[in-house]
């Protein structure tokens, strides 16, 4: 399959100041309009399948679409787990092609963490895969995973260091901030947080949760050292949005193409939103 390990994609973006988008897929309409957008705009992309995703999909059906999809493609694309929450089931996704894995271990104590992140770095790394890690807890719900707000803990400097030297991961994951799934206001950024962290770790940083926040506060975020921004709640809003809106003008509506596509379309214009954002375009 003609895909990249991650690393290449944000190795780059670290060293020419910009970020890319990991964008989530949950069926074939996301995965069109998620690259239709990333190939109009010549930007590098980070397709990320959740473990919910997979198991909705299957994983056969994610690795056929995923290849259809990138086959005669002019951009780089890697292909990511996003949230793997066990050794097995990173290593079943490399075994499977994925060319990026995450492994969450945040919510176990740091030792463990570590312990465990190493593990899958070591494997990882063996066969060219890219390992994406998390330190800190994000707040809100992915899949069906849920951190309250008094239980997210934002990042601290000293221990990201001590993380990355420890595992020798090729992307952190931070928290400053973000949470996962709808905001109940409007998110408060630590970016003094993440400009320590990023002087002290010339590599790849990760922002999650970032479906809700503004356009200001995800170019300064980039501006400050973030180099992969993950993005799914907005393109699910966007999708059902433009659902909606076509069975309100017909409630008879029943042939799904004739939504479905609209929707995809919608979904693309929203992925071009952020490509442009991040400032990721016209650099594949």
């Amino acid at each position: 399959m003609n895909l990249v390990p991650m690393a290449d994609i944000l190795n780059d973006a670290n060293q020419r100041g910009y970020a890319v988008g990991g964008f989530n897929i949950n069926n074939l309409e996301f995965l069109q309009g998620i690259i239709n957008a990333a190939e109009e705009l010549n930007s590098p992309l980070i397709l990320q399948a959740s473990e919910g995703a997979i198991s909705y999909m299957g994983i056969e059906y994610v690795m056929a679409m995923v290849e259809a999809a990138v086959s005669d493609t002019h951009i780089p694309v890697a292909l990511h787990l996003d949230h793997g929450s066990s050794f097995e089931k990173t290593m079943l996704c490399i075994r499977k092609g994925f060319s990026s894995v995450m492994i969450d271990a945040s919510k176990k104590s740091f030792s463990e963490n570590v312990e465990i992140t190493k593990k899958v770095v070591e494997a990882a790394h063996a066969v060219g895969v890219t390992v994406e890690a998390e330190l800190g807890k994000v707040g809100g719900t992915e899949d069906d995973v849920t951190v309250d707000e008094k239980d997210a803990t934002m990042t601290k400097p000293a221990e990201a260091v001590e993380f990355v030297e420890k595992t020798g991961v090729d992307a952190l994951a931070i928290a400053i901030g973000t949470a996962h799934g709808v905001y109940k206001g409007d998110p408060e950024l630590d970016f003094a947080r993440l400009e320590t962290i990023k002087s002290k770790l010339d590599m790849p940083i990760v922002l999650h949760g970032a479906s809700g926040v503004s356009a200001k506060d995800l170019a300064k975020a980039v501006k400050l050292g973030i180099n992969k921004v993950n993005v799914n709640t907005d393109f699910q809003q966007v999708f059902t949005a433009k659902i909606r809106e076509l069975f309100k003008a017909d409630a008879d509506l029943y042939d799904p193409r004739k939504y479905c596509g609209p929707g995809r379309d919608a979904i693309t214009e929203k992925v071009k939103e952020k490509i442009m954002i991040l400032g990721s375009n016209d650099k594949a």
